[in-house]
């Protein structure tokens, strides 16, 4: 099993090799791997390439080490996406050929906040629905939900029953979101989210923050999505110009 030597440096073929044995079922997924000693005398490599390989693999999301437990292979996120594509949560579920499910959790009108003011640019007496709900891809959590919304502009006939507030502000409202703006930032374990979201200690989240817009730029929709990082994956295509 020990790998051939070429002109590259030496954690750099530990890296190929062991993304290699994974994708081969070798060491499948949240399979422990070997400890330190024995896969790096199964590769021929010292401790030392070895730690600098599963250093980047970890960064990668390739594996995962638990201190005092030992590494395990990842779980391959479930759902891609490009950042820079706005997509629903229910298309995200649709498009990996699950079936989305919500489970509501809590639907409040309050008094628009210092922050709501600045965000959607309303008036001090003007109020906001806040909804927290759990999204669910064949019946399993995840993705937490908060999202804002000024009154005014849902429609009356306004119902939980709909997965998808995009459709609702489309196709009831007549507010058809176009863009929005993001920011993304990884967590590590949440008291009150993860739980929820049934995450092992170990499992981060990603935090999605949009404020989405629609055809006259007007701001109607403020999210924050908490996404499970094992089942999650978000790129970005950045051009040079």
């Amino acid at each position: 099993m020990s790998i051939k030597l070429d002109n590259r440096h030496l954690y750099l073929q530990v890296i190929d090799r062991l993304k290699q044995d994974i994708e081969l079922g070798v060491y499948k997924e949240k399979e422990k791997l070997p400890s330190e000693f024995d896969l790096a005398k199964q590769l021929g490599v010292s401790r030392a390439t070895l730690r600098e390989a599963l250093r980047i693999l970890e960064e990668e999301n390739v594996i995962i080490r638990r201190h005092g437990v030992g590494t395990f292979v990842n779980a391959k996120p479930l759902f891609t996406s490009g950042i820079e594509q706005l997509n629903s949560v229910t298309d995200m579920i649709f498009k990996a050929g699950m079936k989305p499910g919500t489970i509501f959790l809590s639907s409040s009108t309050v008094g628009a906040t210092e922050e709501d003011i600045r965000r959607f640019s309303c008036s001090t007496d003007e109020e906001i629905v806040v909804m927290e709900r759990v999204r669910t891809a064949n019946g399993e959590p995840v993705v937490y939900c908060i999202d804002k919304v000024p009154e005014k502009i849902l429609p009356e006939t306004f119902s939980h029953g709909e997965e998808s507030i995009f459709s609702i502000l489309e196709e009831e409202a007549n507010r058809k979101i176009t863009y929005a703006v993001a920011q993304i930032e990884p967590i590590g374990y949440h008291e009150k989210i993860s739980p929820i979201l049934e995450c092992e200690p170990e499992t981060a989240l990603l935090v999605l923050k949009q404020m989405h817009f629609d055809e006259v730029d007007e701001p109607v929709l403020f999210s924050v999505n908490y996404f499970k990082a094992d089942k999650f994956s978000f790129q970005v295509l950045r051009k040079r110009f």
